[in-house]
């Protein structure tokens, strides 16, 4: 089986591929107009020749040589025989094999993904929802229609499928298509406008239709096992006949084959557990393309400015200085274009006067250090003799001990201020410290983050596990003002319930 299927493809590799594959389209057509067989003649007719027609000698060749690969099926033709030596004569009627079938369907589902265009596709999100719609009214008579609802899957099924597919196709696009244009910047700018306009339309019609269909899809929940049931009794009527098994067995195969795909499309817009949808995560892939495409543009620049000329660097920052106002213009420029900046942190000699000095200090202004001449003659500095002593930093690390214990109490002051574990409106907390507020600050966002809407309450534990919050949204007219040292902080009033992990064990 083996040798056989790698015999299928040689036709397309062989020396004469473009003159077998002129004979093999021609059957292609021919199978697709329900024709099962041809004559020679009929492929020397019919076929796209890439030159001038061959003769009918080379066509029966062909034909005998794809039989022998096991494309084509060939029997003796003898409707056209009229006379004795017609019949002894080798005339044949040729006509696709199971393999030859099987090769032209793989050949042109590969021709047509290489020839494929995906698209984001707004137009099946609106489809899908009408399909809901129109199952939901189904689902609410008191007999279903069967036929209906069987139609209107098959419909949904079929445009989901187009959508995520299309949609999985172009996401993986976005970046080969980025490669390919980086070497032309117009390409690459145009490509950018087109591509942001067209990526805002798909995600504005995303957020708009997604919670109707998520809706849609939560009314027609409770009833679609049973619709899903009539529609897999449905398509068993048209087994084959058998066992009583067996027809049951058809049944729950076709039951589970649609279970799978309401699943599916389930997944792609209502969130499972700690799973997030697949329209959040197709939303996001579509965001983080105009940030690739960014990056190729900054990738392209980068590359063009790699390119550099040293005496026409030279000329152009004469014209720069050239181009200053003053001396305190032109000293500026000098120090960014040659680095003129401190270099203390390098500690060449650290017995010098200027060993302490801050890095911030102008070079101008410092002691001159002293260089060792070993650093130009051998590229390092280390002079023979005992190494230089070790500095003594047991008084900076005491410092730094002192400003760790302070902040440590000043963060638990903080975490005492706010973690009473009883409700407290936000109006009430009154005035908070800077660090105090820093926490307060880091406790509102990790509760937003977890708030599906404005009105939803909130219960969760802090990333680090110390805390446990709690946060209850007031009515929408109420208001609350935190006076902190960095200003106010105004916002709709919340309930916070802040407690320590330890009280609630």
């Amino acid at each position: 089986m083996q040798q056989d299927s790698r015999e299928l493809f040689r036709h397309v590799s062989a020396e004469k591929a473009t003159f077998y594959r002129a004979i093999m389209d021609v059957f292609a057509v021919a199978h697709r107009q329900y024709r099962l067989q041809l004559r020679p003649d009929e492929v020397l007719a019919e076929a796209k020749w890439p030159e001038a027609p061959p003769s009918i000698e080379e066509v029966n060749a062909a034909l005998t040589q794809l039989a022998a690969w096991g494309n084509l099926e060939s029997q003796p033709d003898t409707s056209r025989v009229s006379s004795l030596s017609d019949f002894y004569r080798a005339r044949f009627l040729y006509r696709m094999s199971q393999g030859g079938e099987a090769v032209e369907s793989a050949l042109a589902v590969f021709a047509q993904a290489l020839q494929r265009r995906a698209e984001l596709q707004t137009v099946a999100l609106e489809d899908i929802a009408s399909r809901l719609r129109t199952l939901q009214i189904l689902a609410g008579d008191a007999e279903p229609d069967a036929a209906k609802i069987h139609e209107t899957l098959r419909d949904l099924v079929r445009v989901f499928e187009g959508l995520a597919e299309n949609a999985q196709a172009f996401m993986a696009g976005v970046a080969r298509r980025i490669e390919l244009q980086q070497a032309d910047v117009g390409a690459v700018v145009s490509y950018k406008r087109r591509l942001i306009d067209y990526l805002e339309r798909f995600l504005g019609d995303l957020v708009r239709r997604s919670d109707a269909i998520a809706e849609l899809l939560l009314a027609v929940s409770p009833r679609v096992d049973a619709m899903l049931w009539q529609v897999a009794e449905r398509e068993a009527r048209d087994a084959a006949p058998g066992e009583p098994q067996d027809e049951a067995d058809a049944r729950t195969r076709h039951w589970q084959a649609w279970r799978e795909r309401w699943t599916g499309l389930q997944g792609w817009f209502l969130s499972a557990g700690h799973k997030a949808p697949q329209v959040e995560l197709l939303r996001a892939r579509a965001r983080s393309a105009i940030p690739r495409l960014l990056s190729a543009i900054a990738a392209l620049n980068e590359r063009r400015s790699g390119r550099s000329d040293r005496s026409a660097d030279f000329r152009v920052l004469a014209s720069w200085f050239a181009a200053c106002a003053d001396d305190r213009q032109a000293h500026r420029l000098a120090r960014a274009a040659f680095a003129l900046n401190p270099a203390r942190h390098f500690s060449l000699n650290a017995d010098s006067a200027g060993a302490d000095l801050p890095a911030s200090t102008r070079w101008a202004d410092a002691p001159p250090l002293a260089v060792h001449p070993r650093l130009r003659q051998y590229g390092e500095a280390a002079p023979r003799g005992p190494l230089p002593r070790v500095r003594d930093r047991a008084q900076a690390r005491a410092v730094l001990a002192l400003q760790l214990a302070e902040e440590s109490r000043q963060v638990e002051a903080a975490r005492a201020r706010l973690a009473t574990g009883r409700p407290t409106r936000l109006s009430d907390l009154g005035e908070l410290d800077a660090h105090a507020f820093d926490l307060f600050l880091g406790l509102l966002g990790e509760a937003l983050m977890e708030q599906a809407g404005p009105e939803a309450t909130v219960e969760r534990q802090t990333g680090d596990g110390l805390l446990l919050l709690r946060l209850e949204p007031l009515g929408a007219d109420t208001h609350a003002r935190i006076a902190t040292p960095h200003g106010v902080f105004a916002g709709r009033d919340h309930v916070m319930t802040i407690t320590p992990t330890l009280e609630v064990r």
